[in-house]
């Protein structure tokens, strides 16, 4: 019983992470553009999070049953997955890198599951389509939709519409918010319901309602107290953003994310942001954007899985010697 306590409060602390580390990638374009201030944006995306947690989408069950074996998987697996999936968020949260707690969590479950069991433990064909695949294909998809939607702009809008497209943003950004809480919730609420499976507490891995709504207002507790260091570098570093770019970015970004959730990939927000931001900014050229750091960021992705992995392996081998 204590096993399942520790992983159902470590969940909801990653929940609560993943609301404070990605909120600032949700808020960051509006922010930017000064469409709202930074508080209401934040408290905008805290609530409009946790709205979108409520609808249950595929990316739960992928979570729980599309990972690791969920018939043979342990509680103590379990348990240094997230811990290993938290220690990397504030890592990263702590150095400004807008990396992903989607695969921070599935990293941390790939590292967990192989010092478990071995390689069996893990569905790799729901690891190679499910994840990878989406986590390459999304961000470029973002990026060239996104480019496209705002060369659109350039030709249609008029020059001096950046106040409509300062209220119209507003908008766009709360479809951002909500695609969010749609993904990235699921994801705590998959790992918990794992560990209640696992556990013996459900005799199906379907997600009971009071796990839905512990993640869905811990998400918005999370968005609510988002890092401005994260801020500063989606919305201010990669490329200069107008209000029209704004919106170019979260709608084609928004819509992404939900296709995704749909589909039951968890995807990454983060990801999806930063390309769509770096997109609507080679829109107008390709020297409008600072390509050193978002080559950086590439290099935080890349090593996001592995690095999870590698401190969820660690996290398993300390307890399971120590006990």
């Amino acid at each position: 019983m204590e096993w399942i306590i520790l992983i159902v409060v470590l969940a909801l602390v990653f929940d609560y992470t993943n609301g404070f580390h990605d909120a600032a990638n949700v808020v960051a374009t509006v922010i930017a553009t000064k469409a709202l201030k930074p508080i209401t944006a934040v408290l905008l995306a805290g609530l409009l999070n946790a709205l979108g947690a409520m609808f249950i989408g595929g990316v739960a069950k992928t979570i729980a049953t599309g990972i690791v074996n969920p018939e043979i998987a342990t509680q103590l697996l379990i348990l240094c997955s997230i811990m290993g999936a938290i220690f990397w968020n504030i890592l990263t949260w702590y150095f400004g890198i807008p990396s992903s707690s989607s695969y921070a969590l599935i990293g941390g479950m790939v590292g967990a599951a192989y010092i478990c069991g071995g390689a069996k433990m893990i569905l790799w064909g729901g690891v190679l389509y499910k994840v990878v695949i989406p986590m390459i294909l999304s961000p470029l998809i973002g990026f060239a939709l996104a480019y496209v939607v705002m060369k659109i702009l350039y030709l249609t809008a008029p020059k001096k519409g950046q106040a409509f497209f300062r209220h119209l943003q507003i908008l766009s950004a709360s479809f951002v918010a909500l695609a969010h809480g749609l993904n990235d919730a699921q994801k705590s609420m998959g790992i918990i319901t794992l560990g209640l499976f696992s556990g013996g507490f459900l005799l199906s891995p379907h997600i009971p309602m009071w796990v839905i709504l512990s993640c869905a207002v811990v998400m918005g507790l999370g968005t609510a107290f988002g890092g401005v260091r994260i801020v500063k570098t989606v919305g201010f570093r990669i490329t200069r953003l107008e209000p029209t770019q704004g919106f170019a970015a979260e709608a084609s970004a928004s819509c992404i994310i939900l296709i995704a959730s749909f589909l039951g990939m968890p995807i990454s927000s983060t990801h999806m942001i930063v390309g769509s931001v770096t997109g609507v900014g080679s829109a107008k050229g390709f020297k409008e954007v600072r390509w050193l750091i978002f080559h950086k960021l590439i290099i935080a992705w890349i090593f996001t899985i592995p690095g999870s992995a590698c401190l969820s392996y660690l996290f398993y081998y300390l307890i399971d010697s120590y006990l």
